[in-house]
């Protein structure tokens, strides 16, 4: 298929000399000298990318960049010499690329074929946005392909991960081979060590015949590790050694298993964090950071919500045969103004309810759900039982206390477990014992019904799922509490309420076992 190439006239000599470029690596051309003429164009046959030669500052020009980008075509400039500062023209237009004159018409056609290849790319794997952070995201996933290290992707929750170990393995010498995902906290511990790695016949109450691991399905491929900050440390002993070794022996088994596979991890805690805290071994943490790749939270690029809207908005109305008539510029702002905790996964199922429950005519803001709407994040909602509530503290105190006191305590947990695990190698500190705090007072926040026993109008209003504190409650009461309400929030589903209560799910798991809700 020849790669068509829409070119400006407003410099006349670069656009001569880029046709010429452009005709002679196979491209097909088309040259125009009006924003109109652009439009027909693109109402024709869009093209694969649209150079931009001169008058970068003019309307015309942001016009045409904005036409291109809600048809996901690629854009690349041409800025003057004496542009005093052209990484942030390039930023504020929205180009995909960029150059600075006098025209070097090779380095125009590279550029051009790179982001042409870029947005293929793009179409292949879901990774959508034009924002410069998964610009960066996309050159090195383009870079670290080609190579067999192993790759460390973080990232909070939704941000797709696994997208991005996807496309690394697409575009490695790998790609005929498999690519096999585990997630790693979705396992309990006794099972995942043979997940990865299998089990011979016999070898656990269970098992019953020989089973390969994922290591195994996966040779002469790619591994994807989602979530390999909630590995547990026997476990992550066997991960480096097979990391170095590329051999790992079966549960049960005496005689090595040789597998060439490359390793891609991936988590949405800090691993570097968890390493100071003596969660995860430095060893296997700097052994999986040969490379890394950051995915930024879709509150860190707003620009690219619009573009993930109208990809999702085609791609679930053609699943679901629903004919979507739009959305208004208010509901779409408001779209691109949440906060999203969630991330692309929250924007894509949003999206999918917001399609199927289509009322014939276009989006407004009143279709959008309220919590949306009002700028808020769907947390917990909590009541206090009794005290008074001081009116000086508003916004998100109470969220921060309550997260806090619950953050500390598990990191305190954590930490007596080692002592006892390893008494020889953690130095015995003086740990506060939080399970007896009382606090004197607490406040109310936006989203959060705080009430006292007579207060029956806000008691009428609560939330049906809450969690209520009361003066003299123990931590771990208010802690079970909170999982019980979360459980009940996500109507039993583990996987959300550990998302809910900002906890990896082998956590969850302990917690359940251990309060006796499992």
């Amino acid at each position: 298929m020849t790669d068509r190439v829409l070119i400006t006239m407003d410099d006349l000599e670069s656009a001569v000399r880029a046709n010429a470029a452009f005709e002679k690596e196979g491209f097909r051309t088309e040259t125009v000298s009006s924003l109109d003429d652009a439009v027909a164009v693109f109402r024709k046959t869009e093209p694969d990318v649209v150079v931009l030669t001169g008058s970068l500052h003019e309307r015309p020009a942001a016009e045409l960049v904005e036409m291109a980008r809600d048809a996901s075509v690629s854009t690349f400039g041409l800025l003057e010499e004496t542009e005093p500062d052209p990484p942030r023209l390039a930023q504020r237009l929205g180009l995909t690329g960029w150059a600075v004159k006098p025209l070097d018409a090779v380095e125009v056609v590279a550029g051009a074929r790179r982001l042409i290849e870029r947005r293929r790319l793009q179409e292949r794997t879901g990774i959508i946005g034009e924002s410069p952070a998964i610009q960066e995201v996309l050159v090195k996933i383009e870079h670290m392909a080609p190579v067999s290290s192993t790759v460390l992707i973080e990232g909070e929750s939704g941000t797709g991960k696994e997208l991005v170990a996807q496309a690394i393995h697409t575009l490695s010498p790998r790609r005929e081979a498999a690519f096999v995902a585990v997630n790693c906290a979705a396992l309990p511990e006794t099972l995942l060590e043979s997940e990865l790695f299998g089990h011979e016949k016999g070898s656990f109450t269970g098992a019953s015949e020989r089973r390969l691991g994922r290591f195994e399905l996966a040779d002469g491929g790619t591994i994807f590790l989602d979530e390999v900050g909630e590995m547990p440390p026997a476990t992550q002993v066997k991960l480096l050694r097979v990391i170095e070794n590329q051999a790992f022996f079966r549960v049960g088994g005496t005689q090595a298993i040789r597998v060439n596979v490359r390793v891609i991890a991936a988590t949405n805690r800090s691993v570097k964090e968890a390493v100071s805290l003596g969660q995860f071994r430095d060893d296997l943490y700097y052994r999986l950071n040969v490379l890394s790749i950051y995915l930024p939270p879709l509150r860190e690029r707003k620009s690219d919500i619009p573009l993930l809207i109208k990809r999702f908005v085609r791609e679930l109305s053609a699943r679901h045969g629903r004919p979507f008539p739009g959305i208004t510029p208010e509901a779409l702002q408001i779209l691109v103004d949440a906060h999203w905790p969630g991330n692309v996964r929250e924007l894509r199922n949003l999206i999918e309810s917001i399609v199927v429950l289509a009322p014939g005519r276009e989006i407004t803001p009143a279709d959008i759900p309220r919590d949306i709407r009002e700028g808020g994040t769907r947390l917990l909602p909590m009541r206090i039982s009794g005290g008074s509530l001081p009116r000086e503290l508003q916004g998100h105190e109470m969220e921060f206390i309550f997260r806090s006191l619950l953050e500390l305590k598990m990191q305190i947990e954590q930490l007596r477990a080692r002592i006892d695990q390893a008494p020889q190698r953690v130095e015995v500190i003086d740990v506060p014992a939080y399970e007896e705090i009382r606090p004197e007072r607490m406040v109310s926040t936006r989203g959060i019904a705080a009430t006292s026993p007579g207060d029956k109008e806000r008691e009428a209003r609560a939330p049906e799922v809450e969690v209520i504190y009361r003066p003299g409650m123990k931590m771990a009461e208010v802690e079970q509490a909170t999982i019980e309400a979360a459980l009940k929030e996500t109507r039993g589903n583990r996987r959300r309420a550990a998302e809910r209560l900002a906890i990896g799910e082998r956590t969850l798991y302990r917690k359940l076992k251990e309060y006796g809700l499992a």
